[in-house]
């Protein structure tokens, strides 16, 4: 890719990037068949530090109590420019790639589903072409890199932003999978608080004596039973749900403890805080009905995600620069077998990029990068990994995560954000166009965290989950990614 209007050091990171392609996939599959889940990412962040550090990078690792999380920084000044991504895989989503039937690598264990070894790949891929052209050009600013753990339970940016780590940003970037080539702007993504309601009672032989427990359990059904019909009272936009993830032990044994959690969703802050607070009075009936006693422990909480004007005018610049990877026939036989095992429409891959047309309306699902959003101006990049029609947390989403569908759309991601990125080190306008609209986009909304001050993340989340699966995973286990340039 060529053209005489570009900037050198634009030209710099897409050559970079094709350069280094190798590496990108590389990395892309290693962190696929790592398949790590929320807070177990441990394999996942030592090669992507390791990676950063070889590269020149400052490292911080455990960044807000969160061993998996970090911090990488290059260069100094301003602008100060971050990227973050996420790169955890989910529990029980186990499927082998290039497949186009379920078939998991390991029964029950978990996998990547949803592409998010794909973001990883693609942040460091990008930032790592920014710190060659940074270094070639004599660029100045400072480059930060942050590694967001347990995304699939929105839990480690609002704790980013609380302890202070965007307090000196300019702007950021979050690059994402998806089956098109596109960014967007507007409030694109729901706030969400997640909750666990543990109810305490007492125990007894559930035939011989049951006038003598408090039935924990009942307290959780109760609660269960309430939330059900109150969901016809929620306002459009408001969604919720749950997993009981205490429920006893044996039949002939009242439990003592039982628990249940639940995500509470809504378009606004203030709408996620009112139905979480709705929950909270129904969990208090619950507790009251059946004589027991109520603990309530939030898990996280994240703002809605938002996209800034101008930094997604800025994107869609640099993805109409490099447009669609060009599809084989090959690459589309594949897409097409998995959307019939699937069981949606055969229509292939995409093959052009998706226009910018305007604000986007929002979609149900959250991420927590939505504090960060709120608290600088963020350009979300959507890049073309996977298929279309297919689901995140199914089979199908996996398939393609470490096949040249997912490695061609990685490679044309990681030149766009690294373009990108490059265009905001150059141009003072880009940075004050995104402080400008930022400003007007959150005109009368006061950011805060509603995560409390407090809280701390559960660092045991899914730690026998790998511990039971990961030596059988460590058997499929590929070498090491090529070293970058």
């Amino acid at each position: 890719m060529n053209n005489s209007n570009m900037k050198p050091a634009t030209q710099t990171v897409l050559d970079y990037v094709k350069d280094n392609a190798p590496s990108l996939t590389g990395l892309c599959d290693s962190l696929f068949w790592f398949g790590e889940p929320a807070m177990q990412e441990v394999r996942s962040a030592e090669l992507m530090t390791e990676i950063l550090e070889d590269g020149g990078f400052k490292v911080e690792r455990g960044i807000s109590g969160f061993p998996t999380g970090f911090m990488a920084t290059y260069g100094s000044g301003e602008p100060v420019i971050a990227v973050h991504t996420e790169y955890d895989a989910a529990p029980n989503n186990s499927q082998k790639p290039g497949v186009a039937e379920h078939s998991a690598i390991i029964e029950g264990a978990p996998g990547h589903c949803e592409g998010h070894n794909v973001n990883g790949s693609v942040m460091i891929t990008a930032v790592m072409a920014v710190r060659r052209a940074m270094e070639t050009h004599g660029l100045k600013g400072t480059l930060k890199v942050f590694g967001a753990p347990a995304e699939e339970l929105i839990m480690a940016r609002p704790y980013f932003v609380r302890d202070g780590y965007f307090d000196d940003v300019d702007v950021a970037f979050h690059p994402h999978l998806w089956d098109r080539f596109f960014t967007e702007y507007g409030v694109l993504q729901r706030a969400a608080i997640s909750a666990e309601f543990i109810f305490h009672g007492e125990t007894a032989h559930a035939a011989m004596s049951p006038w003598d427990a408090r039935d924990a359990l009942d307290g959780v059904m109760l609660m269960d039973a309430g939330l059900a019909q109150y969901r016809e009272h929620l306002r459009p936009g408001m969604n919720m749900h749950r997993v009981v993830t205490d429920g006893g032990d044996q039949p002939n044994v009242i439990p003592s403890r039982a628990a249940i959690w639940w995500f509470f969703r809504d378009t606004t802050a203030e709408g996620a805080k009112s139905l979480f607070e709705q929950g909270k009075k129904i969990a208090e009936g619950a507790a009251m009905m059946t004589n027991t006693k109520l603990e309530v422990v939030v898990k996280t909480a994240v703002w809605p995600v938002r996209g800034n004007q101008a930094l997604a005018e800025a994107l869609q610049h640099n993805i109409e620069l490099v447009g669609m990877p060009e599809w084989t026939d090959e690459d589309q036989k594949l897409a097409r077998s998995i959307q019939e095992g699937a069981g949606v429409e055969p229509s292939g891959l995409i093959k052009e990029v998706t226009p910018l047309t305007g604000p986007s309306p929002s979609i149900p699902a959250a991420n927590d990068c939505g504090d960060v959003s709120w608290k600088v101006p963020m350009g979300r990049l959507w890049f073309p990994s996977n298929i279309p029609n297919v689901t995140f947390h199914h089979w199908s989403a996996g398939a393609a995560l470490a096949t040249e569908i997912a490695h061609k759309g990685g490679i044309a991601g990681a030149q766009a954000l690294a373009a990108t990125v490059i265009d905001c080190l150059t141009d003072e306008s880009l940075i004050e166009a995104a402080k400008t609209t930022f400003a007007e986009e959150t005109k009368g909304v006061a950011y805060a965290p509603m995560i409390p001050a407090d809280n701390t993340p559960p660092l045991e989340t899914n730690r026998e989950l790998m511990e039971k699966f990961r030596p059988l995973m460590e058997q499929h286990y590929v070498p090491p990614p090529p070293k970058f340039q």
